[in-house]
């Protein structure tokens, strides 16, 4: 199929006017080398009226949607895909209102759901680790804490941040949220996120010592003349510019347990700016939203009140 997208709205619209186009599309994405059964792996299949695949070999049945984050979906794929491209087609991100409006969906709940599902897409199954030279340190998310003093925190959380560099300027970033700063955490999240044999530049918090298979090159900010700022650049920059988003896009109205989906969709967005067509982007999200599981309404909502 190659990369295949709309580069303009009115091609959008043209082409999925309705949801025959959105399968199609879909089908295209998942079985690229044509149909595969999820069951058996068989490639050949008939499809019934009702738009269902049977395997011919173990004739087990399935559909284009079966096994994605659309399965058990009633509203029409046409609303799907339009929150798609709208939502990738805003640089800054939007809110669950925005989507709601937009579509003229009946209930903000299922907005909110629908943001957060493709907020699970937005991370590529097996994506690759940051590589080269990377900066990481630690941040805080979460309103002022009285009585609190340095690194400590009550009802913070505590996310970790790391930025490749790219000449002068940022590459790639990852950031996920970690229970503590212990040594575990820490070196946890870089073994996860940043190739080994990599260099490693971050502050000099000792519990980052001792960091196995990585050039680990620790910046004593006391020893310098500049601020961490300075030193880190590049993932202070992130810090930053994620914290903004946070609080101009969500209104900063986001709960623990759904923080990192939310920096999912930063990252996902960041790792993209440069993009020059956002129908790439578009195509990018449906790519990887036939790749992840499905993820159940219960599952997700708890207690939806947050500005997402």
């Amino acid at each position: 199929m190659g990369e295949d997208y709309p580069r303009t709205l009115l091609e959008f619209e043209r082409r999925f006017a309705g949801d025959q186009g959105c399968r199609e599309y879909l089908f295209a994405l998942r079985w690229p080398e044509g149909f595969a059964c999820p069951r058996c792996g068989a490639r050949e299949a008939w499809q019934t009226r009702r738009g269902l695949w049977v395997c011919k070999r173990c004739r087990h049945q399935t559909s284009v949607t079966a096994g994605t984050i659309f399965q058990d979906g009633r509203l029409p794929l046409v609303l799907w895909f339009r929150a798609m491209w709208y939502i990738t087609s805003q640089k800054s991100g939007v809110s669950a209102m925005a989507v709601q409006r937009i579509l003229g969906l009946g209930s903000y709940q299922t907005a909110w759901v629908w943001l957060h599902k493709l907020r699970r897409a937005m991370v590529r199954p097996g994506r690759e680790r940051l590589a080269g030279r990377v900066e990481v340190d630690e941040t805080y998310v979460g309103g002022e804490e009285a009585g609190v003093v340095g690194r400590r925190t009550f009802r913070k959380r505590v996310v970790m941040v790391a930025a490749e560099e790219d000449g002068a300027g940022i590459g790639r970033i990852r950031m996920n949220r970690v229970l503590d700063l212990s040594r575990r955490s820490l070196h946890g999240f870089i073994q996860r996120t940043v190739e080994p044999g990599s260099v490693v530049v971050t502050d000099g918090l000792s519990n980052y010592e001792g960091l196995q298979g990585y050039r680990h090159e620790p910046i004593v900010v006391a020893h310098h003349r500049s601020t961490a700022s300075q030193l880190l650049p590049r993932v202070h920059m992130a810090v930053s510019l994620m914290k903004r988003w946070l609080v101009g896009t969500l209104h900063g109205g986001v709960q623990a347990r759904h923080l990192d989906y939310y920096l999912d969709e930063f990252a996902f967005r960041f790792n993209r700016r440069t993009s020059a067509s956002r129908g790439k982007l578009f195509y990018r999200l449906v790519q990887q939203a036939v790749q992840i599981g499905p993820h159940p309404y219960r599952r997700i909502v708890g207690n939806p009140t947050d500005g997402g």
